[in-house]
């Protein structure tokens, strides 16, 4: 699946960068027909858990998204990837059931 990572107000390192890549490579066992996605990095200026991760994957017909806020970028990434896995099986129950 190819994946923009946007790092807002800052330059994101290529460890980080290839650890998302990694982290939504593994989303394809869930639901193998992902078309692309994009990922937001943020920092915020407010309290501990200041870097937010935002992630939005396109499958045909529909877009998936999740928001996550954590202590560092890794750990956001993967609360927020694991959002998406749960969203990917509800997602694939129902195009299932129309099949059916």
């Amino acid at each position: 699946m190819r994946v923009q990572v946007h790092s807002i107000h800052f330059d994101a390192d290529r460890k980080l960068i290839d650890f998302i890549q990694q982290r939504l490579d593994k989303l394809h066992t869930f639901y193998d027909r992902l078309v692309g996605g994009e990922v937001f990095l943020r920092l915020n200026n407010e309290g501990i858990e200041n870097k937010t991760v935002e992630i939005r994957i396109s499958v045909p017909g529909r877009n998936l998204f999740a928001k996550e806020h954590a202590r560092s970028f890794e750990a956001a990434t993967d609360m927020a990837t694991e959002a998406l896995r749960s969203q990917l099986g509800k997602f694939k129950e129902r195009i299932q059931s129309k099949r059916s």
